[in-house]
């Protein structure tokens, strides 16, 4: 019995130990002293920003933080409920912690501040029906790049899926009826199902490359479900997962991720499950990428599409790998810009008249 109470003992003091910390803690931030109560006046202003800042949580990277003068006093008095506008914020979301954070309403970029090394006769063209195009395999670089402090950054994460082939789009939609927004965008995204109904024109006929395209319920569930309704509001992101039941090489089960950020909305697809035809396997899982970054700017939407994959050598042998994916990333271009025409005539209806 001896030994048990000695241990007993020894675990209380070490309990103890281990609160006094926090006891003194307790004290100090209620009763501080002469000395962390004085803030010398060369870091007053300092103290009082970092203190604010972290009653907010709440840092973007890349937007300036207000400046203050010497004469103006900084108020750390807590806002009330009425003063907030809820519906002007964003949350971001990270290590578990949710931040709500002020909407940033920011100046359209133009064209030429996100690829400012396209030529005139590129500019003139990315506004055609198609577009730029450009193919390439694993060991060339990409044509159309954006500009180092655009924040677009495509290519590494298609490059990461290993791909032998590789192709990359760049539209510019012009504006018809009035400008979009990124709500506008987000939504001309949503429509899954009418994927299929997009086609390519070959020597005059028109052709659909996709048989069906739906969503599902999950990776696992592999239930078709229906299209959502479309939103009143940004997520701060969103997954869903995609059956694209293709005419030439089957099923194709892809994961798709909707980011949106500070300019525009980037979307990116893989496959999550290997690609067979009858009894052969034709791809494994994770060897198929594409992401498709869209932003309205001063001139229109742009649509800035990078896509890419892995082929066996003697399946590539065998059929023209550029065009067929040429025709896949057209079906996908062609889609986001009837669902943009669409949030055009639906969002104009919903604007009511002006009564005199």
């Amino acid at each position: 019995m001896y030994p048990c109470k000695e241990t007993a003992f020894i675990g209380l003091v070490i309990l103890l130990f281990c609160l006094s910390p926090l006891w003194a803690f307790e004290e100090e931030s209620i009763l501080p002293s002469e000395e962390t109560a004085v803030v010398e006046p060369a870091f007053a202003e300092s103290a009082a920003i970092e203190s604010a800042a972290a009653e907010e949580n709440t840092q973007i990277s890349g937007v300036e933080e207000p400046s203050f003068n010497d004469e103006e006093a900084v108020s750390l008095e807590e806002p009330s409920s009425e003063d907030l506008n809820f519906d002007d914020f964003l949350l971001f979301e990270t290590a578990g912690m949710v931040f709500e954070v002020p909407h940033l309403i920011l100046e359209p970029r133009s064209i030429d501040d996100i690829f400012p090394d396209l030529t005139r006769s590129q500019k003139r063209i990315v506004r055609g029906s198609t577009g730029l195009r450009n193919s390439f395999e694993k060991n060339e670089a990409p044509l159309f790049k954006p500009s180092d402090d655009s924040g677009i950054e495509l290519f590494d994460f298609v490059m990461s899926k290993k791909p032998s082939h590789i192709i990359e789009a760049l539209v510019l939609v012009p504006y018809g009826k009035r400008e979009l927004d990124m709500l506008d965008v987000y939504n001309s995204m949503r429509e899954i199902s009418v994927i299929k109904d997009q086609t390519i024109t070959l020597r005059d006929n028109q052709y659909k490359v996709f048989r069906d395209t739906t969503r599902l319920e999950s990776a696992r569930n592999r239930k078709p479900v229906p299209d959502p309704a479309p939103a009143s509001e940004l997520p701060y992101s969103e997954t869903m997962y995609l059956r694209f039941t293709d005419a030439t090489i089957g099923e194709l089960f892809i994961q798709g991720d909707i980011k949106p950020g500070l300019y525009g909305i980037t979307y990116n697809m893989t496959n999550f499950r290997d690609v067979n035809y009858s009894i052969f396997k034709v791809m494994k899982a994770q060897r198929f990428s594409a992401v498709i970054y869209v932003e309205p700017v001063k001139e229109g939407v742009i649509i800035y599409g990078i896509s890419g994959l892995y082929l066996p050598g003697f399946i590539v042998s065998r059929m023209n790998l550029p065009n067929n994916m040429n025709y896949r990333i057209s079906v996908l271009l062609n889609w986001i810009v009837s669902g943009l025409r669409k949030q055009e005539s639906v969002r104009e209806k919903a604007i009511p008249f002006a009564v005199n």
